[in-house]
């Protein structure tokens, strides 16, 4: 094969050889030195030639590459579709920025003094029910967590799952959604599945019929094989489903044996299927070509506490008035909870449509709604944190809504009688992402958390209010003490 058509090696090569054959037996080792010198010199033209290729290489394929686009163009059926993709780069981090930045988070996740919790006194009656279920094991307590992304992570909710139940005892996983309702759902210590023919209602859409479980989602099947699954443990199981006219037939499974096999027919509204299992695996199938509607999933123990995930990514607040308001209330009602916790305001921060009296008369009235829903929980609201949004020329700056939110928040909790918890105040005030997430504990779209970062704010989260809950368990201790003193005076006058 000819590899070099024109090069000087190949014709030095050429004068040389014949030499080479003529040489006779004394001139032998001359000409081999001279062959050894060419075969080096081949070599080095080699290595050089190569060289030059990959470096030619290299250079087309650095042109080739291009910035990172904001939007791209996608083609179907003649029609283009403009996809917006905002892309975060991870910033470079020295290891002395990143331990100021720590040492900054840290020393602000322990100053409660900075932002106390406000209105504390409205967080008595779910104390109560905390103090008794230990004290005299009465039954679980059930605390709901509603909020958006940063609650559907099930990071920092499920931190504060596992610290309340190693505390006061492991009333099981609660509700939770059936199936895979959205990309990315998981409840930490389950496992949910569901087979392909199945399509999610509720979330964030506005053309459905408002029939949806605890969460403000749903899955429905209207083919026979259809499954749902899930792994779980709890000393009762409940099923949630919908009952309509029409409904379809569903068998229960539990570890692969039928358990119950029902019509979903009937008039309506939501219904439940209880039963007690024998496993942690746990099945749904389809046996009909007709309509089923599954709610959700409810796995108690008899005593210790639930800490249920009921997030939507992108969710605001005005999300619950897309729910059917009957069938939501009866829901909550069936859950009983003592505690519901409210962290929204992160996606409301970039809603035009919001002032601080807009918003403010929004979120009263969803406070209202879970006052008449659960008049005998205790309701806590969480500020949502520090968001931030890069501007060109200016660099990364905060939403300049974000103030009228959180304050909107908190005057409706305290007009409500709601506890206020200033997550944004607490992360170190306007600003702050920045420095989370040069600690590593935020993402680098300023908005989200790392799991680090959730967890630490779960921690942070429970530390307060155990906090509070000490106080109560004091207070309450010594007014008991006292009564029972001045009874025992009383009754020896």
């Amino acid at each position: 094969m000819e590899i070099f058509t024109d090069c000087p090696v190949k014709e030095s090569y050429r004068r040389i050889l014949p030499a080479v054959q003529r040489d006779s037996k004394t001139n032998r080792r001359k000409i081999h030195v001279k062959i050894n010198t060419v075969l080096r010199f081949i070599a080095i033209a080699l290595t050089l030639l190569l060289s030059s290729h990959t470096f030619a290489a290299a250079r087309k394929s650095v042109a080739k590459k291009t910035v990172p686009q904001r939007a791209t163009v996608q083609k179907s059926k003649g029609k283009k579709k403009v996809v917006k993709r905002k892309i975060h780069t991870k910033t470079a981090v020295s290891a002395n920025v990143r331990a100021q930045n720590v040492t900054f988070v840290t020393e602000r996740a322990e100053d409660i003094e900075s932002s106390p919790m406000e209105n504390p006194e409205a967080l008595i009656p779910f104390f109560e029910r905390l103090y008794r279920s230990v004290a005299e094991s009465r039954e679980p307590v059930r605390i709901l967590h509603y909020g958006d992304s940063h609650t559907a992570a099930d990071e920092w909710t499920g931190r504060l799952r596992s610290l309340f139940q190693s505390q006061f005892g492991d009333g099981g996983a609660g509700y939770s959604m059936a199936g895979r309702p959205f990309r990315g759902y998981r409840r930490i210590g389950q496992k949910s599945a569901m087979s392909k023919g199945w399509e999610t209602s509720g979330l964030l859409s506005l053309d459905t019929d408002g029939h949806y479980g605890l969460g403000g989602a749903a899955v429905s099947a209207t083919r026979s094989g259809e499954t749902v699954s899930l792994e779980t443990n709890g000393q009762k199981i409940e099923l949630w489903y919908l009952r309509q006219p029409g409904g379809g037939t569903i068998r229960v499974m539990d570890d692969g044996q039928t358990v119950e096999e029902f019509s979903t027919d009937g008039e309506l509204g939501p219904a439940y299927f209880t039963f007690q299992p024998v496993s942690s695996v746990l099945e749904i199938r389809t046996l009909e070509n007709r309509p089923v509607k599954l709610l959700g999933w409810v796995a108690d123990n008899d005593q210790g506490v639930t800490y249920e995930t009921l997030g939507i990514n992108g969710a605001q607040a005005s999300i619950f008035n897309r729910w059917d308001r009957e069938a939501w209330i009866e829901q909550i009602q069936r859950r009983d909870p003592s505690l519901v916790v409210l962290a929204y305001g992160t996606n409301e921060a970039s809603n035009k449509d919001y002032n601080f009296d807009t918003y403010k008369a929004v979120f009263s009235s969803l406070l209202q709604q879970i006052r008449e829903a659960a008049p005998t929980a205790s309701i806590l609201v969480i500020g949502p944190p520090d968001r931030q949004q890069r501007l060109r020329n200016a660099g990364w700056k905060t939403f300049p809504r974000m103030n009228e939110i959180i304050d909107a928040q908190r005057e409706a909790a305290r007009e409500n009688r709601c506890a206020f918890w200033d997550l944004r105040a607490r992360m170190g005030g306007d600003g702050a992402m920045t420095k989370w997430a040069l600690a590593g504990y935020a993402q680098p779209d300023r908005v989200h958390f790392t799991a680090p970062g959730y967890q630490l704010i779960g921690e942070v989260i429970y530390r307060d209010i155990l906090t509070e809950y000490t106080r109560f368990s004091k207070i309450r201790e010594t007014v008991f003490d006292q009564q029972v003193t001045n009874g025992q005076t009383n009754e020896n006058h």
